[in-house]
């Protein structure tokens, strides 16, 4: 909901500048709320953009869905106006990345390439059922070893799963072999290529639950409990590597797609995470902290997830991960659901018009908690409210919520690696918010560091992509790209601090286990 932090040079000051021609890389951002396309030179710096507002659909309570259709029609008409901004054609354009909303999930009819029925929302909640009966029967904990995930609704695998059982036409396609499953960079490379081309790439198929981030496979023993045919899974790809060309009569001619990862995977590479220990945070419709481990997989003991960064050629990074479901997807419920503000760029000023919360505290469990919790029968808390509470407080402890959901899974992190964290990289549209990112140094006791550009997940995509089409050398290069805006260091005494988590602790307990089981 916030706007874009830092302005887009024009073209004609983009192909004019230096003495050399500049090579352009596209990188398509399909995020929860909207579609985007940015073009990037190799400098790093953005040529243009464009910009799609997408919905999600709540047909019952936990439920979330969007139009497959929808997408991909919205990233079609951001890639249109970008390349109508720029002048250029998809000839002109040297490597194509691809970056995504994971765990969200589509199925299509591999002939006719429609899709069967909505795509089921990473947020969405409706195999809750099946996600306990696998925990049950203990199978989670075969999930737990070969995915490094937890067995939650989060995941694609649990939702093929309930579409194979509830949606007839699909179940027969996939007993015929005419089933396509995907997530969402799956599908973008399904109708750029015009139907030729069904693949993933590692990051994403590492968020299904049903592929060994061991043998970096689809795992037979997991499709089998799921009743998922291993024939409807895309083949698996690497993060950097032309994989595909885009179909010439979409765009006035073709270019390679040659880098994809999941939204998050694409942030870590884009603010140049690329040593061990290196963390950064985005701030979108939820909340993402990854740290890169390396050639290391650690198992994490305080609910995080092990999963895959990327891969450049045979070398696969891992990464550690806490979601935290809901952040910016909380100021735009304050601004649409309860109108408390038009404009997210005002919840600086009002939260900075009061000195404190006034005790007040926000627990965004909407679809349940993330990590390090992993409850989804929460909902959504306020708490400590007084006839003197007003707008103000209330802003300011959804803004202070994001902070203390991302300090929760940042000291997991500590507590996993047996390490001290040194700094945060920030980005995402709320890292504009000047209080969000001073509150969040407050509560980590760490400096948060913002970049100069903001749009790290799409501009991860583009180096992924670069890296495959040498429009950059390798990552060193890419490294003196990232550039410094505003560093927040710590201002809050530390026993300050402390507490203020040990009452936002108390605020979450009293979010959990809300709902019975059988509402969902």
């Amino acid at each position: 909901p916030w706007a874009s932090y830092k302005s887009t040079i024009s073209c004609e000051q983009a192909f004019t500048e230096g003495d050399h021609m500049s090579k352009t890389v596209m990188a398509l951002d399909q995020g929860t709320t909207s579609s985007r396309t940015i073009l990037f030179r190799d400098t790093g710096e953005v040529i243009a953009s464009a910009g799609v507002s997408l919905e999600c659909r709540y047909p019952q309570s936990g439920w979330v869905e969007q139009h497959p259709e929808e997408i991909w029609s919205s990233q079609q008409q951001t890639i249109t106006e970008v390349l109508a901004k720029a002048g250029m054609t998809m000839a002109d354009v040297t490597a194509v990345g691809i970056t995504n909303q994971r765990e969200s999930t589509i199925a299509w009819h591999r002939e006719t390439g429609e899709s069967l029925g909505p795509a089921i929302n990473w947020q969405c909640r409706r195999t809750t059922n099946f996600c306990e009966k696998l925990k049950q029967e203990g199978f989670d904990k075969v999930l737990r070893r070969k995915t490094g995930l937890v067995t939650d609704p989060y995941f694609s695998g649990t939702k093929l799963h309930w579409i194979l059982q509830n949606n007839a036409e699909a179940r027969k396609l996939a007993d015929s072999g005419k089933l396509c499953f995907g997530t969402v960079d799956s599908w973008l490379i399904w109708k750029l290529t015009g139907g030729r081309v069904h693949a993933i790439d590692i990051s994403n198929a590492s968020r299904t639950l049903v592929f060994n981030i061991e043998t970096c496979t689809w795992d037979d023993e997991i499709l089998a409990r799921f009743g998922i045919p291993r024939e409807t899974l895309p083949e698996v790809k690497p993060s950097s590597g032309v994989i595909a060309e885009v179909d010439s009569l979409l765009f006035g001619g073709s270019a390679p797609i040659a880098g994809i990862a999941g939204d998050q995977q694409a942030a870590l590479f884009g603010q140049a995470c690329f040593q061990p220990g290196m963390v950064k945070n985005t701030y979108g419709t939820g909340c993402f902290l990854m740290l890169n481990t390396g050639s290391e997989r650690i198992t994490s003991e305080h609910g995080l997830l092990t999963t895959i960064a990327w891969q450049l050629g045979d070398t696969v990074t891992y990464a550690l991960e806490g979601a935290v479901f809901i952040a910016g997807a909380l100021i735009q419920w304050l601004r649409d659901g309860l109108e408390l503000f038009e404009d997210a760029a005002q919840t600086e000023a009002l939260a900075t018009a009061v000195a404190d919360s006034g005790g007040v505290y926000i627990v965004p469990a909407f679809v349940g908690l993330g990590a390090p919790h992993w409850d989804p029968y929460a909902r959504g808390t306020i708490v400590g409210l007084t006839r003197d509470t007003n707008r103000n407080h209330i802003v300011r402890a959804a803004l202070e919520a994001i902070a203390f959901q991302s300090a929760e899974v940042l000291r997991s992190m500590a507590s996993d690696t047996g390490q001290s964290l040194s700094a945060l990289r920030i980005d995402g549209g709320a890292s504009a918010n000047n209080f969000l990112c001073q509150f969040q140094a407050d509560l980590l006791g760490l400096p948060v560091t913002r970049p100069q550009v903001i749009e790290t997940t799409a501009m991860g995509a583009a180096f992924l992509a670069g890296l495959a089409t040498g429009v950059w050398r390798d990552q060193e290069q890419i490294q003196t790209l990232w550039q410094e805006d505003r560093t927040f260091t710590p201002q809050l005494e530390r026993n300050v601090a402390d507490a203020r988590l040990a009452e936002w602790g108390r605020a979450v307990e009293r979010a959990k286990g809300w709902i019975p089981s059988t509402n969902l």
